[in-house]
């Protein structure tokens, strides 16, 4: 996505949002369990789903057949290039072989995680003190940085889905710098079957990653409001 929705007047930002998505086309970086159930989630919400790995999209085609039937295997660049809003789900030692111009003008959800024992030490991330995706962000200048999913498990992701209104519904941050952004992942969030608890800003976020008070927890919308609201500890 290249700008933000026109507003119609008489509307709420919220409400132009979730107009946006009626229709659209959201890729998925990243083939993974974590990546493949994010993209079984918005199948089953709707939304129009290209998913890309490190591969040819023609192998990805025999794993996408029987693991996300519907969504559309592609290469990366083909994938992002059309869609109007891109959700990394790869390992953060990958991050950096995505070109940067490919994401510019974008919408980009960050679901990812730093493991050491996987992703190695990368300087940047060992260092950082107000959450990974502030270098996500720094890495994809002219992207629009999202954060969210990164704080549940991807096994507990689908099972965990509830309708607008059921008393076990569950809460996702949203966290990110631009308003309209954090407003259009929102409503995604919300059409898959969670009550989004927008964060205003990437920095400050370390309460959803490893180690994070939210990390791991099955919290309502309320429960991770308080948590947002709280002084984060530095790292």
């Amino acid at each position: 996505m290249t700008s933000s929705p026109a507003a119609v007047p008489g509307t709420s930002s919220d409400q132009t949002a979730a107009s946006a998505t009626e229709h659209l086309h959201i890729a998925v970086v990243g083939a993974g369990k974590a990546g493949t159930a994010v993209a079984r989630s918005l199948l089953d919400a709707g939304y129009r789903v290209s998913l890309s790995a490190s591969g040819d999209p023609q192998m990805l085609s025999l794993m996408a057949g029987i693991i996300t039937p519907g969504a559309e295997p592609k290469w990366t660049r083909d994938a992002v290039s059309d869609a109007g809003l891109v959700i990394l789900a790869l390992p953060l030692h990958r991050l950096n072989l995505i070109d940067p111009a490919l994401l510019a003008g974008k919408v980009v959800v960050d679901t990812m995680n730093y493991w050491p024992p996987v992703d190695g030490d990368i300087p940047a991330f060992m260092t950082e003190d107000e959450g990974s995706s502030v270098v996500v962000q720094e890495m994809f200048p002219d992207a629009a940085v999202v954060k969210t999913f990164n704080h549940t498990g991807y096994a507990a992701l689908e099972p965990d889905r509830r309708p607008a209104g059921h008393p076990e519904r569950l809460g996702l941050a949203v966290a990110g710098n631009r308003p309209d952004a954090v407003a259009l992942v929102s409503s995604v969030v919300e059409r898959i079957g969670y009550d989004p608890v927008p964060v205003p800003s990437l920095a400050g976020t370390l309460f959803l990653q490893p180690g994070g008070s939210a990390f791991g927890a099955r919290l309502t919308a309320a429960q991770l409001k308080e948590l947002a609201l709280l002084p984060q500890p530095v790292a």
